[in-house]
C-alpha cells in the first residue's frame, strides 16, 4: 500500500495552496493568442508554460487529454512531458480523460493513467460510469493500490446530458433516486469503505447546474466530507467564484476548476490570473 492515499495528498495540497484547479486546455484559438503553432510542439510549450506559472500558486492542474490526443502520438508525447513536469514540481495532476468501459478494457485505461512509472502517469483521472459505478471496480482497485484517485462524472454542465442524468431509476416512486444522485451515493460508499479521513474517489458536479434539479442534496454532500467534488464550469462557462457557497453548500472539499478564464490572460498574464482567481476563491470561502 502507498504511504499516502490520493485523498490525503489532495487534502494536503489544498491546505497548502487552496482549491483552485487550472485546466490545461490548448484550444486552437488559445494557441494562436499565445503565439504558438497548433502542433505537438505548440501544445507542449503551452502546457509547460501553464505548469511553470502554477508552481507555488496552484494545488492541481487538469490537462484536457483530447487537445493533446488530436495530434496523435506526438501529442501524447507532449502530454507526457507536461504531466511529468507538473508532478515533478509537486503539483497534483488530474488527467481529464473521461474513460469508461467494462472488464479488461477499463482496467487497461486505468493502467495507462494510474500505474506508477507509466508514460501517462497522473495522480487521478476522470471516468464515466455509464455502464454503472460497479464497472469501475478494476480502476478503483488499481487507484487504491497505488495511491491514485478517480473522479466520476455525475452531474455535468453540458445541457444535453441533463435528460439522462436527471432520469429516475424507479419511475413512479416518490423521491426516487436519479442517475446522478445514485452515482454520488455509490462514490460516497466507496470512500466509506476505504481507510482514512480523506477519500480518493470523487464526483464531477458542474458549477453551472442546480444540483437539486438532479436529485443531489447539499446536506448529503456536507454529511460526507471525505468525498471530493471536482467542479468545472467557473469563469468562461458562466459560474462565478462568489457562487461556490450557494452551489455546493457546506461540502468540505470542492475543487474549483477554471480554464479559459485564466488561460485567456496569455503567457505574460497567466501568473497574475492564477493569483487573482486564488484570491477571489479564498475570499468567498473565508
Amino acid at each position: 500500500m502507498p504511504e499516502f492515499s490520493f485523498g490525503q495528498q489532495l487534502h494536503d495540497a489544498i491546505t497548502a495552496h487552496g482549491p483552485l484547479c487550472v485546466g490545461i486546455d490548448p484550444h486552437p484559438f488559445l494557441l494562436h493568442e499565445w503565439g504558438l503553432p497548433d502542433s505537438p510542439s505548440g501544445v507542449r510549450d503551452f502546457g509547460l508554460r501553464v505548469v511553470e506559472a502554477a508552481v507555488g500558486r496552484v494545488a492541481i492542474v487538469k490537462p484536457q487529454v483530447a487537445f493533446f490526443e488530436r495530434h496523435g502520438s506526438s501529442g501524447y508525447a507532449a502530454l507526457e512531458t507536461v504531466m511529468n513536469a507538473a508532478r515533478a514540481a509537486g503539483i497534483l495532476v488530474i488527467a481529464d480523460a473521461k474513460r469508461g468501459d467494462v472488464g479488461s478494457t477499463l482496467s487497461a485505461y486505468a493502467q495507462a493513467w494510474l500505474t506508477p512509472g507509466s508514460a501517462l502517469e497522473a495522480d487521478a483521472m476522470t471516468v464515466s460510469a455509464f455502464q454503472g459505478v460497479g464497472s469501475l471496480e478494476s480502476a478503483v482497485a488499481l487507484a487504491t493500490e497505488h495511491g491514485k484517485g478517480l473522479f466520476v462524472l455525475a452531474a455535468t454542465s453540458n445541457p444535453e446530458a441533463a435528460a439522462v442524468q436527471k432520469a429516475t431509476l424507479r419511475p413512479g416512486l416518490q423521491n426516487a433516486p436519479t442517475v446522478a444522485s445514485s452515482i454520488v451515493a455509490e462514490v460516497i460508499a466507496l470512500n466509506a469503505a476505504s481507510a482514512g479521513d480523506h477519500g480518493s474517489f470523487g464526483v464531477v458536479l458542474g458549477a453551472t447546474v442546480a444540483l437539486s434539479d438532479y436529485g443531489i442534496s447539499l446536506d448529503a454532500l456536507a454529511a460526507h466530507p471525505s468525498t471530493p467534488i471536482l467542479a468545472p464550469g467557473f469563469g468562461h462557462q458562466g459560474a462565478a467564484f462568489a457562487e461556490i457557497p450557494q452551489r455546493f453548500g457546506r461540502a468540505a472539499c470542492v475543487i474549483v476548476s477554471a480554464s479559459r478564464s485564466i488561460l485567456s490572460a496569455g503567457p505574460s498574464g497567466v501568473d497574475a490570473a492564477m493569483d487573482l482567481a486564488a484570491k477571489e476563491i479564498a475570499e468567498c470561502l473565508a
